[in-house]
């Protein structure tokens, strides 16, 4: 069967095809992207950006322009359009004033002018003897006239700072990806300065845990500007490279291991200071739909969507779609051609290649990497996004506008996609063309947690209509989704943590506390306070409020059963250990506002949902 639309923004060699789909496109479900942006200089700057404004595109024949640079100073970034064939932007012509021109000759414009005469030059300050009191406090020296042949304006500092205006060069960069996304640029390399990995390294956390180097945080951190520097060298002169990720495992909540790849301190480094250059051009071309790892967008922004859609739009059946073994069947052929749809630059392209072919070290042997990224590396959000952009946001997008005969709604996190159809027919249909999508690209929907269910405001009336009994539930970012009821019968999205993380949560606690029963009971209540105030600032949205009632009295039980094993006499009766948990554990109060209400505040009215 071919697929709905005409045109396949990936089957072009041409690295440029893509971009031009993107012609006229809005967002998906929030109309704009209404993150805010991670890279302090893309945020002190005020340029408006793609964050708080929606997308808009420039003709293909027009070039990105930019503004000429200080003297001494190189450009912020080379690019590539397609009506040009050197790769490089054209240097603005320069415009010379009039008084230049004059100035060879060692006469100005007014110097013969009748009536002109020369601007006095000294200054004259009044003495405060012959000013009142009241005066003295505002008390200014007269101004020196302008200088001549000097233009009346203030000259620039020479540093950029926040307080002048002056814009940082990645705010350049985003600048020029946001007037022409066909643009490809060719110079981002020398982004890598030492300043920017310095302050990669300090962002990084101390305790997180070392590669196959071994090497900490805190003991880099001792040398920390000689092997800065030694590092930034190396990167120059490309003679840095990427070592192999270290293997560990980390149990899932159905029982199964999830692996992980932790990289070597220094390529956390390099990494991070990529992903903040890339982030620069990327987050221009993102749909509003794609919340996953995204700066100034978390899993609750995600939430905050996807339950105002089911309030505000026509949604009668949803599809919960899950690919299987995302991160670790990326096509790295197809990864790289999808990146030089706006990169042109070949030493970033090789640091990102070196990183994907630096396989995994696990139990001191050395395995290849063929296809996938590693999880738990700091580029490889950014990969998976880029990937998925590609392969479904815009095909996505470009199916609900000209393939759908009712209204659609997409929410996706990361491998997560959750999309919303007014008509079984449109879902069924996308979900037949979704499986051959995704064939096409090496990938794959997960068979058990795929599936089209019956949900939103009419849910409960259609299973009474059709007799099929009570509407559907299914899991995103953690939460079991309900169609409820208020006591005034109006719809309810009613959002419980999923029973078999709550019960995995629950074994991983209960294991910590016998290795902890013999620690003093102030060091073991800090450290279950800590617990649960981590767990109740994700789980503790409106309508959550049993579950978190039960967390916390296993959580109790648990810790007594602990204590009481400290001796065989136990002395702890339960008046005690009521007192103890009053004393050390946090209350299950309710920590989030109601989706609706921080999703337009967040938005401030500038992206709706459609």
């Amino acid at each position: 069967m071919k697929e709905s639309y005409e045109e396949d923004p990936t089957s072009h060699l041409d690295p440029e095809s893509c971009a031009g789909l993107r012609k006229g496109t809005g967002e998906a479900l929030t109309g704009a992207n209404t993150g805010e942006v991670l890279n302090p200089e893309i945020k002190w700057s005020g340029l408006p950006t793609s964050l708080s404004e929606t997308e808009g595109n420039t003709a293909a024949d027009e070039t990105v322009s930019p503004r000429p640079s200080p003297r001494g100073r190189r450009p912020s970034a080379c690019v590539e359009t397609s009506g040009m064939g050197t790769g490089r932007s054209p240097r603005p012509p320069s415009v010379q004033p009039v008084e230049r021109a004059t100035k060879v000759s060692g006469q100005t414009v007014a110097m013969n002018e009748v009536g002109k005469s020369d601007e006095s030059v000294v200054s004259e300050k009044p003495s405060n003897e012959d000013l009142p009191l009241w005066v003295w406090a505002k008390e200014e020296a007269e101004r020196r006239d302008s200088a001549k042949r000097n233009s009346a304006r203030e000259g620039t500092p020479r540093t950029q700072c926040r307080k002048h205006g002056a814009i940082p060069v990645l705010d350049w960069v985003h600048e020029k990806a946001k007037k022409d996304r066909k643009v490809r640029f060719t110079s981002l390399f020398h982004h890598l300065e030492l300043s920017r990995l310095r302050r990669c390294f300090m962002r990084l956390h101390p305790k997180a845990a070392p590669g196959v180097d071994r090497l900490g945080w805190k003991e880099y951190d001792t040398q920390r500007d000689e092997r800065l520097q030694s590092l930034h060298r190396r990167v120059l002169e490309g003679k840095y490279r990427g070592l192999p990720s270290r293997r560990v495992y980390i149990p899932k909540p159905d029982g199964r291991q999830r692996p992980l790849g932790v990289a070597a301190l220094e390529d956390k480094i390099v990494q991070s200071a990529v992903v903040e250059i890339l982030n620069a051009i990327y987050e221009n071309d993102f749909l509003g739909f794609s919340y996953g790892f995204r700066p100034g967008r978390s899993p609750h922004r995600a939430l905050d969507a996807w339950a105002t859609a089911l309030h505000e739009r026509n949604v009668r059946w949803v599809l919960d779609a899950d690919i299987r073994g995302f991160y670790d069947t990326i096509s790295h052929e197809w990864l790289m051609r999808f990146l030089q749809h706006r990169i042109a630059d070949p030493r970033i392209l090789r640091l990102i290649q070196q990183w994907l072919k630096a396989g995994v070290l696990e139990d001191k042997e050395w395995k290849p990497t063929e296809e996938g990224t590693p999880q738990g590396a700091t580029i490889s959000p950014l990969l998976a996004n880029v990937y998925l952009h590609y392969v479904f946001d815009l095909w996505a997008d470009h199916w609900r506008k000209h393939g759908a005969t009712g209204e659609v709604v997409i929410v996706r996190y990361a491998d997560d996609i959750v999309m919303g159809f007014s008509h079984r027919e449109d879902a069924q249909r996308f979900l037949d063309e979704m499986r051959k999508r995704m064939e096409k690209f090496q990938l794959a929907l997960h068979p058990e947690k795929t599936r089209i269910v019956r949900f939103g405001p009419f849910a409960r009336e259609d299973c009474r209509k059709y007799g099929e009994g009570k509407p559907g539930t299914f899991a995103f970012l953690g939460f079991t989704h309900i169609s409820a009821r208020t006591h005034r019968g109006k719809f309810l999205l009613m959002r419980t943590t999923v029973a078999k993380r709550q019960r995995a949560k629950l074994h991983e606690i209960a294991q910590q506390l016998r290795t902890r029963c013999h620690d003093p009971i102030p060091e073991q209540g800090a450290w279950l306070r800590q617990v649960l105030n981590g767990y109740y600032n994700y789980h503790a949205v409106p309508t959550n409020s049993r579950a978190l009632g039960a967390f916390r009295r296993d959580v109790t039980r648990s810790w007594c059963r602990a204590l009481r094993r400290r001796s065989q006499r136990h002395r702890l009766p339960w008046s005690r250990m009521q007192k103890l948990c009053a004393r050390w554990l946090p209350a299950n109060r309710i920590r989030h506002p109601w989706p609706q209400e921080r999703f337009h505040a967040t938005t401030q009215g500038k992206s709706r949902v459609r």
